[in-house]
């Protein structure tokens, strides 16, 4: 069998194991329009997908992935319970230094139904867990919901949370806003200058040279007028900063964790919910036959995927081939739903697996 007629095989063999859990396979248009990923994402998502331009359809974007059209479908159909599988190419712009395709193969599986939310992020995972069997592969999981409970619970100003939360998906900037805003990292010494100037009521547009960028001149100065009011505002404090940072860089197995998430939340009681959505989805694990003493628990796992997970994430690696790409990932992304609902939502949760990368353990025996 030629390597084509393997993957296709792989594919076909993924894709009937889904519809056999009760999932309906769609078919969804390579060529997606851009407006709705920039409307959710900004216009960060032109650095990691094609974009081109129509002359009737207007801008569109190459799928970066599966989930925001099948959730589009679903939602546009009435947000009835449902389970959906799908097979096809996904398109992504690689690093200069990246040795990964531009492309590749994605079979993936999505639950919509609200349910009973803990039970079907265990159907999903255990579901997967089932396909991929016999690959001696190492699963991840981790709930960014616990993360973004105790963002938003931080004795902080509104505007300051919504910040951390928009960045949580992007661990980089995340660190430097919650560094800014607990004076770990002193301001630097060029806006302090450009605040203090504007403060005293300089114009400092003026002093600026010509205009470059998309925001005008008022645009700017409310922009100056919240910096100048957020260097004002206390820090956060230490010990919620620890917290913080004690979540983010939670790795344990996932009992050992969840002793942990509770101990936190002694301290932090904002994420006590959150916690419990642990517990109880460990415990629908245990019911499906699976060994969660053995499973590991990242408290910041999933936050440098597309940032539509706000829930359950998991991850299946290689664990002798820590080159590879995750063979297969997933999550819960209920506030897609909403967002692209029109005013509906229904809980959700799915995955998507690289049957290239199947193939590839399964030759290698």
């Amino acid at each position: 069998m030629s390597g084509d007629q393997a993957l296709d095989a792989e594919i076909v063999r993924i894709s009937e194991a889904f519809r056999a859990a009760g999932a309906q396979v769609v078919d969804l248009p390579v060529l997606q329009p851009a407006e709705t990923l920039l409307d959710l994402y900004g216009e960060d998502i032109r650095g990691r997908a094609y974009t081109t331009r129509d002359p009737l359809a207007g801008e569109l974007v190459l799928r970066p992935d599966f989930t925001v059209p099948v959730v589009q479908m679903h939602m546009a159909s009435g947000a009835t319970p449902a389970r959906y599988a799908y097979a096809g190419k996904v398109f992504r712009t690689q690093e200069l230094d990246s040795d990964r395709p531009p492309e590749h193969d994605q079979v993936g599986y999505e639950l919509f139904d609200g349910s009973d939310p803990v039970a079907a992020d265990a159907e999903v995972f255990a579901l997967f867990a089932e396909v991929l069997s016999g690959l001696h592969l190492r699963a991840a999981t981790g709930d960014i919901g616990v993360l973004m409970a105790a963002v938003r619970g931080l004795s902080a100003p509104d505007y300051r949370k919504a910040a951390l939360v928009r960045h949580i998906w992007r661990p980089r900037r995340f660190r430097a806003l919650l560094d800014r805003y607990s004076g770990r990292a002193p301001m630097p010494p060029g806006r302090m200058a450009l605040l203090e100037r504007f403060r005293r009521g300089d114009d400092v547009l003026a002093e600026a040279g010509p205009m470059i960028g998309l925001r005008g001149p008022e645009e700017i100065r409310e922009r100056l007028a919240v910096l100048a009011a957020d260097a004002e505002q206390p820090p956060l404090s230490a010990a919620e900063t620890d917290l913080l940072d004690q979540i983010v860089t939670l790795r344990e197995t996932a009992p050992m964790a969840l002793e942990r998430l509770r101990d936190i939340a002694v301290d932090m009681p904002a994420i006590t919910a959150a916690v419990a959505r642990v517990e109880a989805r460990l415990e629908a694990l245990a019911a499906k036959g699976l060994d969660v003493d053995a499973l590991d628990f990242e408290g910041g796992y999933g936050r440098t995927s597309m940032e539509y997970y706000d829930g359950f994430v998991f991850g299946f690696y290689a664990a002798a081939r820590p080159d590879l790409p995750p063979v297969a990932t997933g999550g819960r992304y209920d506030a897609l739903t909403r967002a692209l609902g029109g005013g509906a939502e229904i809980p959700a949760v799915g995955g998507v697996i690289r049957p290239a990368l199947v193939q590839a353990l399964r030759e290698a025996g």
